[in-house]
């Protein structure tokens, strides 16, 4: 018998079917038993009678069954709108226990607040049975589908770059070395140098979506030692504005298609509206920004710091956003070429030809214009001290390559700020920092 998930259960009522979860509560009364069935869609109450003779082997089991254990059911689906739960019920023929859970669960899974994060994160595969999380990481992969939906419907191309490499990808430090047989070898912190080579290749269109390592050793909600990115490249742009309006119109595209498969369950669940952006995006320079900041919040810094964003400016580019453009996205523009990678166009002033994405006070992308010129290209590698380490990358430029651009957003942080989920460790499915690295 094919098995229904219990999401699909009123599409059934009147008929026999199989269904399999979890069980999560059992109220054992003296006429009748009462199971809520649990699955990754939804929940179901089974309903025994105890005086009815073909189901005494049943209610044997289900007295001596612990909760969260995993049992498979026949039974007839039944509307029955006294039952509060969905207004149905299943009566069950047969009751097959597939497992059984071994004694009581390190914590209460309902309740995280009884329970420190770090044991949530030691007994993940407990903690992620809740509601919540579950609804995370369904939202997460509807986000990502729908960005990459946007994607192919405007002929990119999906890559799949290597983890593992011969050279940094971003720069000398903050990378994970590792023992390639007989030599060093590292791991990826971003695909930069695999997009742009698909650029040289002709591949014009490209997006990969796939893990990344940075050995920072940040303790902060935001920042992880391996993370989920969503990398996008693409050739013949005139500007970064090109690469901008790309990005609003994919994230645009990604908001409004969460909203309607998921919206109601998102608000529901975490009591939240997904807004969905207008665009264009608005877009500030780095100095406008914090002239702002200091004529409407009374912030601010030394100049010396102000050739990037500290992490409080862009904690309060959320309130800028809100109150001078209503909008939630900020584009900032302008930064000063030595804060950034060697790969990102200069104007003849020096000025970044790049931006960061800064979304509701947390930067989710660095993008860009990229140097595809090979003698510009050469002299930023020398100027950063990397010209040897990346002879193989500058070899891309050589032999003719289109001017082209792009970013890359942080999937679990994006996840983090879409839902106002505390902390990074609990939008990734599994966390990685610099003091962990289990289970």
């Amino acid at each position: 018998m094919k098995k229904i998930y219990l999401n699909e259960l009123k599409n059934y009522y009147g008929q026999e079917v199989e269904v399999s979860g979890f069980v999560e509560n059992i109220r054992d009364l003296q006429w009748v038993q009462f199971v809520i069935l649990r699955d990754s869609t939804d929940k179901v109450q089974i309903t025994i009678e105890k005086s009815e003779e073909q189901n005494k082997e049943m209610v044997e089991l289900i007295s001596n069954l612990t909760l969260e254990s995993t049992i498979k059911v026949n039974c007839k689906v039944m509307e029955n709108p006294k039952v509060k739960l969905n207004g149905m019920e299943l009566i069950p023929s047969s009751i097959e226990v597939t497992s059984v859970c071994d004694g009581e669960l390190p914590f209460n899974y309902k309740d995280p607040s009884t329970v420190n994060l770090d044991t949530r994160l030691d007994y993940r595969f407990i903690d992620l049975r809740s509601e919540k999380n579950v609804l995370t990481f369904k939202v997460q992969s509807a986000l990502v589908k729908y960005m990459r939906e946007y994607l192919y419907n405007n002929k990119f191309t999906e890559i799949h770059t290597p983890k593992l490499i011969g050279a940094a990808s971003e720069s000398g430090s903050e990378v994970f070395e590792v023992k390639y047989f007989d030599r060093k070898a590292y791991l990826a912190q971003s695909p930069q140098f695999y997009k742009q080579m698909a650029m040289a290749s002709g591949f014009e269109k490209i997006f990969e979506v796939a893990p990344c390592f940075r050995a920072e050793n940040s303790n902060t909600s935001k920042h992880a030692t391996e993370f989920t990115s969503f990398d996008v490249e693409f050739s013949y742009i005139d500007s970064k504005d090109d690469v901008m309006n790309l990005e609003a119109e994919m994230l645009a595209y990604g908001l409004e298609h969460l909203k309607e498969e998921y919206g109601e369950e998102i608000k529901n669940v975490f009591g939240i509206d997904i807004v969905v952006p207008k665009l264009p995006f608005p877009v500030m320079s780095l100095s406008d920004i914090y002239k702002e900041l200091e004529e409407r919040y009374g912030y601010t810094i030394e100049d010396s710091e102000k050739n990037d964003l500290t992490t409080e400016a862009e904690r309060l580019c959320k309130n800028l956003a809100k109150d001078k453009f209503n909008h939630e996205f900020l584009f900032v523009i302008d930064f000063p070429a030595e804060k950034r990678a060697f790969y990102h166009m200069r104007d003849k002033d020096g000025i970044l030809q790049g931006y960061d994405l800064i979304w509701r006070g947390i930067e989710i992308t660095t993008g860009a214009q990229r140097e595809h010129r090979y003698e510009e290209i050469v002299k930023n590698a020398k100027e950063k001290g990397l010209d040897n380490d990346v002879k193989f990358y500058l070899e891309f430029f050589k032999y003719g390559c289109p001017p082209h651009g792009g970013f890359g957003i942080g999937v679990d942080r994006l996840t983090m700020l879409l839902l106002d989920i505390p902390s990074v460790k609990e939008s990734m499915f599994l966390f990685r920092g610099p003091n962990r690295l289990n289970p």
